[in-house]
């Protein structure tokens, strides 16, 4: 089968497609045929060195934590799914969960059902983003109808999901993005949309009573002035997360960080509202297999609206 692997860690190029051995799985797994696999930062970052490269035992390493695809076979004890059946999954993570390749294994408790009307390219790109803005925003965050929510960089993978959620959820949203993405995020649900770029939303907000931070470092800090006193605020980026946190601790602020943990319950809630058009996830673009060095290029640039996928087949 044909993979996308790295043997040291750097920049795009050093993803090579390569021919390696199929696997099989073992108790409590299901092999998958894979369609699609979601990109995101997290993934360039880890290749480079940094991200969640400290999980990786040794090299070489496959990229990738979300996807779907059709369940080939199934380990012993399976008895939720039968081959054949239609499936997406975020699986694994931090710890490496091969993606980026034509079949790969994945726990059969971290996968659920792919809806029919939901597409497997639209359903590669949820797993990852989808589950980081539900758990920040109805775990971490608390969310209650009716409240006032913020959300930084709200055309990302992230944020425009977190937007269209909290506003399903019947928050008052406000959204943050350059100028050229306002009707996006209106078109999300946005009530009032900031542009970054002209605006300092700390000069303008003041009674959030949530904001979730998809930018980090000195944005997000200065953003802190945004919160009521009795709000908080989940910050998304890790390598900034400490400074926040503690900047926000200074303030007598409540702020956490987060990081997605696989949740196929959750998942398969969130295709549910995305088959159903309650939730829309933008594709930003679909790339071939092959193409993964340029869809890593595309996402470091990091003025994605929304998600890039990879087609497997």
């Amino acid at each position: 089968m044909k993979a996308i692997r790295i043997h040291d860690f750097g920049g795009p190029e050093q993803l090579r497609l390569e021919e390696i051995d199929c696997p099989a799985p073992g108790p409590g797994e299901v092999l998958i045929h894979n369609r699609a696999a979601g990109v995101n930062p997290i993934d360039w970052k880890t290749c480079s060195g940094g991200g969640a490269s400290s999980f990786i035992d040794a090299l070489p390493f496959c990229p990738g934590w979300e996807f779907a695809g059709s369940v080939e076979a199934l380990g012993e004890g399976v008895e939720q799914f039968r081959a054949g059946d239609e499936v997406l999954g975020f699986i694994k993570f931090p710890h490496p969960a091969s993606c980026y390749a034509e079949y790969l294994i994945a726990p059969a408790d971290q996968v659920c059902l792919r809806p029919a009307a939901l597409d497997p390219v639209s359903a590669a790109g949820l797993g990852l983003a989808g589950l980081t803005a539900w758990q920040a925003l109805f775990e971490a965050g608390e969310l209650k109808s009716g409240q006032t929510v913020l959300v930084l960089a709200a055309a990302g993978g992230v944020g425009h999901l977190a937007a269209q959620l909290a506003k399903w959820k019947g928050a008052h949203l406000i959204g943050t993005a350059s100028g050229t993405n306002k009707a996006f995020l209106q078109s999300l649900g946005c009530d009032d949309v900031i542009d970054y770029t002209r605006q300092q939303v700390e000069n303008l907000i003041h009674d959030a009573d949530l904001i979730i931070d998809g930018v980090g470092g000195e944005a997000a800090i200065k953003a802190l002035e945004c919160l009521n006193p009795h709000g908080r605020m989940v910050t998304l980026p890790s390598v900034t997360a400490a400074e926040v946190i503690a900047a926000g601790e200074a303030k007598g602020l409540k702020v956490s960080g987060i990081r997605a943990r696989p949740d196929a319950a959750q998942l398969h809630e969130l295709a549910m509202l995305a088959s159903s058009g309650k939730v829309m996830l933008n594709i930003s673009d679909s790339l071939p297999l092959d193409q993964a060095a340029e869809a890593h290029r595309l996402s470091a640039q990091g003025h994605i609206r929304g998600k890039l996928v990879l087609s497997v087949r």
